[in-house]
């Protein structure tokens, strides 16, 4: 079986379009393109359906045509036949090369502490959230862990905690206004979503547990200040990377008896974890890797992290200056931080807009977009109030210039 982006035999999605060795000039010259290109670019009716409910990360596809081959991995019938990939590992369905980039890419991004820590997989986070809810929750209580996290919150962790009527969790609303005694799990989110923020525990109450979801703690969405020193942490390609369709999301755990349970649940849900997606995501963050211990080089291409950087502020700007033109809709604001990483002071520039109506005639800000045929996610899925939505930054240019466009005409 041969896995591969054929970046040579497929147009560019992007406005990100370049060759991989052309460096970060000619991107300063690609913003100035997309500014003028928003009044002058192909014509709208207004009839397409734009769907920015979801984050999928096709903004991304750009940069990875453009690398070619460099991702290819080619993988022959007879290998990763077996159920197991490494039996003296307490994590046995981890494949040791994809366990090996983790650490490399962590080390190298410096956002989370690996030593220590028992690797396990799973497929995607959210896998991983149900195994992390599962290791944690009482076996032994009279009722089920209180779940909680602090609104506005990840839109499916109410969904996922009650999907299958679990007795040893339940999902119990905002951590703002929980005061329940006794044990429970908080959620921590950080950088938030759907808001972006950075995030801290709210309770902080003897008996409380805590999941730490860093999905998003990656350079280009906000500065590294640290490497994150939790029990539990969450993890997942999809974001890091862009490859939601490869399906896998790693977690980084303390306590040895919690990953042997968080094992155990992937065991029993999924048997393990699939060989060769791990195998192509260890191959794409060793590719990440390279191209920022080498950037430039033709065997390495651009720095990922830096050019993917540069597209989200980028996007950020041009959605700043459309919302500026008008007083409908309102943006957080956001501190600048300095990032380890980039070397250099940077602005949060997250994977999501958290957009506000301010018109008061307006109710529900989600069906008016979706009036103007934007698909986005209302803020009652978060815990908050309809004047709120959810905006993906992640789409495809041609999709997030149309929305520019119409979010533009709605204020006219």
């Amino acid at each position: 079986m041969r896995v591969f982006y054929e970046g040579e035999k497929h147009g560019p999605h992007g406005l990100s379009a370049r060759k991989a060795d052309s460096g970060l000039e000619k991107a300063a010259h690609a913003t100035q393109r997309t500014l003028v290109s928003l009044s002058s670019s192909g014509q709208d009716d207004g009839e397409k359906l734009i769907n920015l409910d979801h984050g999928d990360p096709t903004m991304y596809e750009s940069y990875w045509q453009q690398m070619g081959e460099k991702t290819t991995v080619v993988i022959p019938g007879w290998q990763s036949m077996s159920y197991f990939s490494d039996v003296k590992n307490p994590c046995w369905f981890l494949e040791p090369e994809f366990a090996k980039q983790v650490v490399r890419l962590h080390n190298l991004v410096g956002n989370a502490v690996t030593e220590g820590r028992q690797i396990v997989v799973g497929t995607g986070s959210s896998q991983l959230f149900l195994a992390a809810l599962y290791a944690l929750a009482p076996k032994d209580a009279s009722e089920p862990i209180s779940v909680i996290s602090a609104a506005p919150f990840y839109s499916s962790y109410p969904s996922m905690t009650d999907y299958l009527k679990s007795g040893l969790y339940k999902w119990a609303g905002d951590a703002r206004s929980f005061d329940k005694e006794g044990p429970y799990i908080e959620l921590v989110t950080s950088p938030n979503n759907p808001d972006g923020f950075v995030r801290h525990s709210m309770v902080n109450r003897t008996g409380g547990i805590l999941v730490h979801d860093l999905a998003y703690y990656w350079p280009q969405y906000t500065p590294i200040s640290s490497a994150t020193d939790h029990d539990l942490t969450l993890f997942t390609v999809s974001k890091s990377t862009g490859h939601a369709g490869t399906r896998i999301g790693w977690a980084l755990v303390k306590d040895p008896e919690v990953a042997k349970k968080m094992i155990k649940f992937i065991e029993l849900s999924t048997i393990g974890v699939s060989r060769d997606s791990q195998l192509r995501a260890a191959r794409i963050l060793e590719v990440i890797i390279n191209s920022s211990q080498n950037p430039g080089r033709p065997e390495s291409g651009e720095s990922f992290f830096k050019i993917s950087h540069h597209l989200m502020a980028e996007r950020w700007q041009l959605l700043r200056e459309a919302v500026n033109r008008g007083r409908f809709f309102s943006l957080p604001e956001f501190q600048q931080g300095f990032c380890q990483f980039l070397n250099q002071v940077s602005q949060p520039q997250p994977a999501f807009a958290w957009l506000k109506c301010e018109d008061e005639s307006v109710e529900d800000c989600e069906s008016l977009l979706r009036d103007h045929k934007i698909l986005t996610r209302g803020g009652r899925s978060f815990g908050v109030g309809p004047k709120y939505i959810r905006v993906s930054m992640l789409d495809r240019d041609h999709n997030f210039n149309l929305f520019l466009k119409r979010l533009a005409s709605i204020q006219t």
